[in-house]
């Protein structure tokens, strides 16, 4: 249904991540993937779903004088929202260790926004679920860092692995939008930009 409203346009990916390359695929949505390296760099004065819909929007820039008519251009960002604090993607093995320790026994905030944009125009949406972790022992964190190897994802941990397995007891909100996209959104979206 989408994919024949979707046969005059170009939908460009701008996201190395291969979960959200599967979603589309899986929705059948045809796309080119095409990644700019940007600063993830936001102002300190963004919270929650700001943080997330001012980065998505950022990374759409770049291409902004490349887009075509046809051309409808895909960004994301995804953050752990915890205690006040943004958790992005670790850089080390003990900063992956000591957000999943903070989260442990407690419910934290995953938000994912996404950026649609055209030539003409550009609309962004967001998503939230909140996530509950049982107490983790030390040894589970430490399996699963040494075994999953999360530094590419938010907050260090990705729920479809084993972590998410053994260590979420509740989660409020959509499941796909924790793997890294709101996928009824992306479609409900795009339905909208091709009608």
């Amino acid at each position: 249904m989408l994919k024949e409203k979707l046969k005059n346009h170009r939908i460009i990916l701008a996201s190395g991540s291969p979960r959200r390359h599967q979603f589309l695929k899986d929705l059948k949505i045809p796309f080119i993937i095409d990644v700019k390296k940007i600063n993830e760099i936001y102002p300190e004065n963004l919270k929650s779903s700001d943080i997330t819909d001012y980065l998505s929007e950022l990374k759409a820039e770049v291409f902004i004088h490349e887009l075509r008519k046809e051309d409808i251009l895909i960004t994301s960002d995804t953050i752990v929202w915890h205690e006040n604090e943004a958790l992005g993607k670790p850089e080390t093995t003990t900063q992956a260790k000591e957000m999943l320790q903070s989260m442990s026994g407690k419910t934290h905030e995953v938000i994912t926004s996404v950026t649609f944009t055209t030539s003409e125009k550009q609309k962004t949406v967001n998503a939230s679920t909140l996530v509950t972790f049982k107490d983790l022992t030390e040894e589970e964190i430490d399996y699963y860092i040494l075994n999953y190897h999360p530094l590419d994802k938010a907050g260090a941990y990705g729920i479809q692995e084993w972590i998410g397995l053994i260590g979420i007891t509740k989660i409020e909100g959509s499941y796909f939008n924790v793997v890294g996209l709101p996928t009824h959104l992306v479609y409900d979206t795009l339905l909208e930009i091709a009608s």
